[in-house]
């Protein structure tokens, strides 16, 4: 059977002068972003911060705007990256306070709640933060921190002795996993499903059926599409892999014959690898996940992934693919690509995921 390899499409570039060569925003397709704002807008908004959550898997700000007309006072929900994201751009948890006056320019909602992803602030002390990876300034011509890490194209090649164990980062220059997570106009006909797994996808409501709100774990394969650090690690004679997002880890028995059977299916599935040569070889089982995406696509108990993770000889840069066969809801298996560099200063943060306080506060 002919296996179907999804090439990661480009995301349409939204043509807006603060925004110059936008890259799709990964951390938004982790919580449903794509389905609660308009990714091809703008807007912006001034007003006091009432109460701050500097938190994982979003810093969320509640801001009281006062009308220009009316001088009546409205509190907007203002979303942004996560705590770790935001540290590692180099923006402290105190740039932003409570009783600070800022501006803010985002992505505005698509329903009637007032809410805002936010890509700018202006501080009253005039410094701009970036809290997006492919924001653009506006109001200076400066900003605190920096992200170049997040653009790197190659991986450092010091170490090529550590092999697969280490931490590895993903950066832009690498393709998002799962193709058209935060496109709502990706064509799903792209992917072999059966008719079954297509009706649905068409009740599927990406805004309230969405698995990964707030801070539910992942399941695999959707867990490997996040994009902050891993690291790969030896266990005696099995392999972990330590996820930052969600503090997940991954256990991989290296040996069939005394891995443990599983009892029942798991968010992360019962793993087995093989080495062919340098390459980890893992075939993963037993996956108690109800989405094989984040665009409504069911998986099935009867799922088998099975992933693939080379190294470059130079030890810059870690390769993956990963197939997927679910007799239930494809018609063929699955290939999906990505890769992560070797960042030296990266480490893998704990997550310490925080669901929102105060979001039922945003009403319309």
């Amino acid at each position: 059977m002919r296996e179907a390899i999804m090439q990661n499409q480009s995301l349409p570039v939204v043509f807006l002068t603060i925004f110059l060569g936008i890259m799709p925003l990964t951390s938004l397709g982790h919580h449903s972003a794509a389905g609660r704002f308009d990714t091809a807008g703008l807007m912006e908004l001034e007003g006091s911060v009432t109460r701050l959550g500097w938190r994982n898997p979003h810093v969320s700000i509640m801001l009281e705007v006062q009308g220009e007309d009316s001088g009546d006072t409205t509190s907007w929900l203002l979303e942004m990256g996560s705590a770790n994201q935001l540290g590692r751009i180099g923006i402290a948890r105190d740039a932003i306070q409570v009783g600070d006056q800022i501006r803010v320019a985002g992505w505005p909602p698509i329903t009637e709640r007032r809410e805002m992803f936010v890509s700018n602030v202006l501080t009253t002390d005039g410094d701009e933060f970036l809290m997006t990876f492919n924001a653009s300034l506006i109001w200076t011509d400066e900003s605190p921190g920096d992200m170049s890490f997040m653009f790197r194209t190659a991986g450092d090649s010091s170490r090529p002795d550590l092999g697969i164990f280490r931490v590895w980062s993903h950066t832009f220059e690498s393709p998002f996993l799962f193709p058209g997570t935060l496109d709502p106009n990706y064509d799903l006909e792209n992917y072999p499903m059966t008719a079954d797994a297509r009706e649905a996808v068409r009740v599927f409501d990406r805004a309230r059926d969405n698995p990964t709100l707030n801070c539910q774990p992942k399941g695999m394969p959707i867990v490997m599409e996040q994009p902050r650090p891993m690291e790969i690690v030896r266990d005696g004679d099995n392999v972990l892999i330590r996820i930052e997002e969600y503090d997940l880890l991954r256990t991989i028995y290296m040996d069939a014959a005394i891995a443990p059977s599983p009892q029942s299916a798991t968010l992360l599935g019962h793993s087995v690898g093989r080495w062919e040569g340098s390459t980890l070889v893992v075939e993963t089982t037993h996956v108690a996940y109800p989405r094989f995406n984040q665009l409504g696509i069911p998986q099935s108990d009867q799922s088998v992934v099975v992933e693939r993770f080379g190294v470059t000889e130079d030890g810059s840069r870690l390769d993956y693919t990963v197939t997927v066969t679910d007799p239930v809801y494809f018609t063929e298996p699955v290939t999906l690509e990505k890769f992560w560099l070797y960042l030296p200063d990266q480490r893998v943060e704990p997550y310490n995921c925080t669901p929102g306080e105060y979001e039922q506060n945003a009403g319309a």
